[in-house]
């Protein structure tokens, strides 16, 4: 099963909203604020490569106050 860290950036301010969106996404394992370049982290997982990818692009960017990402694949746990 497909899996891989999402490091994101958000809007000033949004940190909490795009949490609370990130945690109520089915496929998502983990999620936590981060100080530095980042401001979230989240772990995800999905049954294929496709599914992870849509994922990212469709649920993740797509949310109203994440300005960018960075898809990191887990090659083993």
């Amino acid at each position: 099963m497909p899996r891989a860290f999402v490091l994101i950036n958000v809007e000033s301010g949004a940190e909490d909203d795009v949490l609370g969106a990130l945690k109520s996404i089915k496929s998502v394992e983990e999620s936590y604020f981060s100080y530095g370049v980042y401001d979230i982290i989240t772990k995800i997982k999905a049954e294929t490569m496709e599914k992870l990818k849509e994922m990212v692009t469709s649920k993740i960017r797509s949310l109203d106050q994440v300005r960018s990402t960075l898809t990191l694949i887990m090659m083993e746990e």
